[in-house]
């Protein structure tokens, strides 16, 4: 059993604080103004890790990027950013940094950003070894700036970003699943790795949530409100994806905002979060957290793995994640399937990811 209790605000109320003028978010120096870009949606993509990297990285390419909001998680607990959270009492940067460097124009500009945000200072010793720089870059800001938000708009136009990065809520978040049985596995981390344990167990997740009532971000629902479009890119489901929907506020206003909602499909299922999935799967769980508002499209890869490949990832207990179209037409009998080949394999990396140009493509001429 867990005590809800008033979230803990990540704040520096007791310090005068240093006001960012609200033009920030408009602003009319950046490089959107010397090119003409095909599309000019207001975007709102929800995600996390690599997923909602590749989607960023396509729309920032072919949509004004001054119309694109990227909405981030706020409770990682691993890994740099769940150090410097709980060290530095500060929001979880790792997405952030992720977002910010996919949001950015020029490729020269994003390639010496990435190399600077991923050292992690090997060459020192002392407590800030091992910390991403990325994520150290963001946590100074966030203090001389007075709270999340403002070091993040603070971060934006340090590196000249037009595109918006929001954090969906600005309360410290502790993210808890129910398993199959009553058992509970609390923190990011501990979910997003349960299935590499040794003595994993394969029950399935019931139903996720917070330990307080997290607060939202009011520019995220403002966004929503306004928006054209509404992409939830692929990544972790329930450790990337469903937890921005327990935000109070957010899953009302998808509901109350006229974009239309495009789920798109992960690649491969993830050992300890979505073992066996297919498509229908991942859409019964969203229609449970989105509440009486559906999806209106789904956007599914169509090419998958060579055979020895798949053996590799089978070695891994990833398997594609099946298309089972009729499934999904029963679930949500209004849903636009759109199936397209628009998965790559990087064999240097021995990643299957969604090609970039490609699936903004698809999302942007939806109409």
């Amino acid at each position: 059993m867990y005590t809800v209790s008033s979230p803990r605000r990540i704040s520096l109320a007791n310090q005068t604080p240093q006001i960012i003028p609200t033009n920030w978010y408009n602003t009319k120096l950046m490089a959107t103004q010397a090119k003409s870009y095909s599309f000019k949606q207001k975007i709102v993509t929800f995600g996390g890790g690599t997923g909602h990297f590749s989607l960023l990285r396509g729309l920032v390419d072919l949509n004004q990027p001054d119309l694109i909001t990227a909405v981030v998680g706020t409770w990682d607990s691993g890994g740099s950013s769940g150090r410097l959270r709980t060290e530095l009492g500060i929001l979880p940067p790792g997405d952030i940094r992720q977002c910010l460097l996919a949001l950015m124009e020029d490729p020269k500009q994003r390639q010496v950003a990435q190399k600077l945000f991923d050292d992690r200072l090997a060459d020192m010793n002392g407590p800030l070894k091992g910390h991403s720089l990325g994520n150290l870059i963001a946590a100074r800001l966030e203090y001389l700036y007075k709270g999340p938000d403002r070091g993040v708009e603070a971060e934006r136009l340090l590196f000249r970003i037009s595109g918006r990065v929001l954090p969906v809520s600005i309360s410290e978040l502790n993210l808890i699943a129910k398993l199959e049985g009553g058992e509970e596995v609390e923190g990011e981390t501990n979910i997003d790795l349960r299935g590499k344990s040794d003595n994993y167990d394969k029950k399935k997740i019931n139903r996720i949530y917070f330990d307080t009532l997290p607060d939202p971000n009011p520019e995220v629902l403002k966004s929503i409100l306004e928006a054209d479009k509404i992409i939830f890119s692929a990544g972790d489901l329930y450790t990337s994806l469903l937890p921005h929907l327990l935000v109070s506020g957010v899953r009302e206003a998808i509901a109350e905002s006229k974009a239309k909602v495009v789920l798109v499909l992960n690649l491969m299922t993830k050992v300890g979060e979505t073992d066996n999935f297919k498509a229908s799967d991942y859409l019964k769980a969203f229609i449970y957290y989105l509440g009486d508002r559906e999806i209106d499209y789904l956007i599914a890869s169509e090419n998958g793995l060579d055979g020895e490949i798949l053996k590799v990832y089978k070695k891994d207990k990833q398997l594609p994640v099946k298309l089972d179209e009729e499934n999904c037409k029963k679930i949500s009998p209004n849903i636009k399937v759109i199936t397209k080949p628009l998965a790559t394999y990087h064999p240097r990396e021995h990643l299957f990811r969604h090609d970039p140009d490609k699936l903004a493509q698809e999302v942007l001429t939806i109409s």
